[in-house]
Formats: structure tokens, sequence, C-alpha cells
């Protein structure tokens, strides 16, 4: 194991190196483990966006596609992904630009999920996302 404080004692480490930016001790900073954590910090931000869309948009698919199924736990899903997106946007404007261009490849996983968790065949859903970004985070639209 090494011997690294990183390794040792994660939150200890964070401690330390806010200490020493505070301190301005540049020299003593762990700069190879400090680069890697804000590298996964941006990944973690676009993976819980991804995440929330796709559960987002296979929920919407169930909720059209079934509609003698629906139920308030869908609409609840449907509300609280929407407000979940909509939230990291506002803390990171600049996610949205990922969020544009991932959501089509989002939209044919959460399909793929849809299928899936309803038994209906692929074919059931359209090949391309029938809503646009817009209309799915629009908080005022709801299918009915």
């Amino acid at each position: 194991m090494s011997n690294s404080l990183y390794d040792q004692d994660y939150y200890l480490w964070i401690e330390d190196l806010l200490n020493k930016i505070q301190e301005k001790r540049w020299d003593e900073m762990d700069w190879d483990n400090l680069w890697e954590e804000i590298d996964d910090m941006g990944k973690s931000q676009k993976q819980r966006l991804t995440s929330n869309l796709r559960i987002l948009l296979m929920h919407l698919l169930k909720w059209e596609f079934q509609p003698q199924k629906r139920s308030n736990s869908w609409k609840y899903t449907i509300i609280e992904h929407r407000r979940r997106i909509l939230e990291q946007l506002e803390y990171s404007p600049s996610l949205k630009n990922y969020l544009n261009s991932n959501f089509e490849a989002t939209y044919q996983k959460a399909r793929k999920d849809a299928s899936l968790e309803t038994n209906l065949s692929l074919n059931t859903f359209p090949n391309q996302c029938p809503y646009t970004i817009d209309v799915v985070l629009d908080e005022n639209w709801f299918l009915e």
C-alpha cells in the first residue's frame, strides 16, 4: 500500500490540501492526485446528468406507450428527475452543451431500458426521440 496521505486517509488529504492552498504552499501540493480528483469530478457531473436524463426519458416513454399502467410513482419519477436535471444545469450551465450533444444517444439507451422494463418490443418506441430537449425539461409540460 502507498504511503501517501491520499491513499491512507482521503478526508485528511482534502483538509491538508485546503490548508496548503490557503497558505499558498504550492510546492507541497499533491498535484497528480488533485488533477485526477478534479477530472473525476467533471466526469461524475456528466454521468449524473446523463443518468437523470435516461431515467426521465424512459419514464416519459413508459407514460406515453403504457397509459393503462400510469401511476403516481411514474409521475413522481418524471417530475423528480426533471427537477434534478434543471437544478444541475442551474448550478453548472455549461453542462447544457453536453446534454444537447448526448441527448439522442441517451434516448437510445432509455428506449432500450423502456423496452426491457415494459416487455414491449423495441419497435414500439420511436427510433428517434419524439420529444425535444426543451419539452423534456419544461416543468409545465406533461404527457396526458
